[in-house]
């Protein structure tokens, strides 16, 4: 039996309605959180491996808020976009495109590798009055408290690209190295909240339509970071970053806040990379009363 969602009872207070969207030529499914009328619509992109449903504890504490959730192309139930490798170009592009069918004027949110892709989309164009970044990727990879583990990953991923078909895809949806990889990131104490968050990548962290899409992503993934973009970003920035973030220390997200050309930084302590599962409802704070500081500019 999957243990208690902690919050559960509040996201069941908010509707939700599935859609799906043609999107480069592919199809995008996403999820629209809230009320239809809602004066503000957040437009979040969830990180690498995972799909919408990682971002709902920060959803649950944002009621009267609309936010639309799309599964990133090859993740979740959005299929991979027709002849196309899956890089930066690729899903920055994905994202302006799915904007502009399905939420436009949105504020876009992204959330680890999903910080990449909006910082990357609205630099290139993607019109939107304000950006929040969770979790912001704004420094190399390979430069993090976790460099060893960063060069374990890149030569995990290498060797399932190179194995056969079946060897691969089956070392890449190991349950095994999904538990050591959640209980890396894993900070809090409370083990109810730790077997939630483990049960969440046991379920989703695996929801992806083949190891070449998973390849390019993660290739991606440890190729760029958000200081690339962040001078092109000229909206009103937010970011959320963790105290104990083992990819991103939280002296780069200081150094990344003044790369901006308008950015507040929000901290919060004793969590690492997971400020989604973990500390949702201090997310929802920030995040909530950044958009009321933009919405009456």
């Amino acid at each position: 039996m999957p243990p208690e969602n902690p919050y559960g009872a509040l996201l069941r207070e908010i509707p939700v309605q599935r859609g799906e969207a043609d999107v480069l030529g592919g199809r995008t499914a996403y999820w629209t959180y809230g009320p239809p009328d809602a004066e503000v619509t957040v437009l979040a992109v969830h990180g690498f491996r995972g799909e919408h449903h990682g971002l709902e504890p920060v959803v649950a504490y944002l009621p009267g808020i609309r936010v639309v959730m799309p599964d990133l192309p090859g993740f979740g139930e959005t299929p991979p976009l027709p002849a196309r490798t899956h890089d930066l170009d690729a899903y920055a592009e994905w994202l302006t495109a799915f904007a502009a069918a399905t939420a436009p004027g949105a504020v876009v949110l992204g959330h680890s590798f999903g910080s990449i892709v909006a910082a990357a989309a609205v630099a290139g164009g993607l019109p939107t009055p304000a950006v929040i970044l969770v979790n912001p990727i704004g420094a190399p990879a390979l430069e993090g408290p976790r460099g060893v583990m960063t060069r374990l990953a890149i030569a995990y991923y290498t060797v399932a690209a190179r194995l056969p078909a079946r060897a691969g895809d089956a070392l890449l949806r190991n349950p095994a190295i999904v538990r050591v990889m959640s209980a890396t990131m894993a900070k809090t104490r409370d083990r109810r909240l730790r077997a939630f968050v483990h049960d969440q990548h046991d379920t989703y962290f695996s929801r992806f339509a083949d190891r070449d899409v998973l390849h390019d992503a993660f290739v991606t993934s440890v190729s760029h970071d958000v200081r690339e973009f962040a001078p092109a970003v000229d909206v009103p920035t937010l970011l959320v970053a963790a105290q104990k973030d083992d990819i991103t220390p939280i002296e780069k997200a200081r150094e990344l806040r003044t790369l901006f050309p308008d950015a507040r930084l929000v901290e919060i302590p004793a969590v690492g990379h997971l400020i989604h599962y973990e500390t949702p409802r201090a997310a929802a704070s920030a995040i909530r009363e950044f958009l009321a500081d933009v919405t009456t500019r």
